[in-house]
């Protein structure tokens, strides 16, 4: 099963998929565009968001399979990210939301303090952003939950909630389900 941590940029996504992997013993996959974005050395382009989805999907589907895999980001977001820069996505992307849609999302609520660096860009829209990502999550009928809190509050809201989705901790093998 993939969990996707989905949410605006600032909210603690990489720290809980790190976090979570560490607990489930389990892969965990960093955000790829965040990779990609430091390495351009011009401003990012449609064509580059484009390729960004296309390496993120064949992650996925690398990792279909696992019992357990926790995703730093995923396709929904980036879905939004076209509809908001480019008010359009592409056609090929209709073929991705059946793999989206077998996923399982924890959406990172924004009750974090901003952290700027580099690649971030929107601060004064984290909560709209949400909106927007809980709205495309819904869309797919997929399994989520809102993760809010504060430092370990916040993992443990997770943790609980992947215990209701069938996983459990205190397994010798965690990355199955009980």
């Amino acid at each position: 099963m993939i969990v996707f941590l989905s949410g605006s940029e600032s909210t603690g996504k990489t720290e809980l998929a790190r976090s979570l992997s560490e607990i489930y013993k389990v892969p965990w996959i960093p955000e790829f565009a965040r990779e990609y974005m430091e390495k351009l050395d011009h401003d990012y382009s449609q064509e580059d968001v484009e390729a960004i989805a296309k390496i993120q999907l064949i992650q996925i589907k690398k990792y279909q399979e696992e019992a357990l895999v926790f995703f730093d980001t995923g396709l929904v977001i980036t879905k939004v990210w076209f509809q908001e820069l480019y008010k359009s996505v592409p056609e090929w992307f209709s073929e991705v939301y059946e793999i989206m849609a077998k996923g399982h999302y924890l959406l990172c609520y924004p009750d974090l303090d901003w952290i700027s660096d580099p690649v971030r860009e929107n601060a004064d829209k984290r909560l709209s952003l949400h909106a927007k990502y809980e709205s495309e999550i819904t869309k797919l009928a997929a399994p989520y939950a809102i993760i809010k809190g504060q430092g370990d509050s916040r993992l443990q809201m997770a943790v609980k909630i992947l215990e209701i989705w069938g996983f459990n901790t205190n397994n010798s093998d965690h990355g199955t389900r009980k």
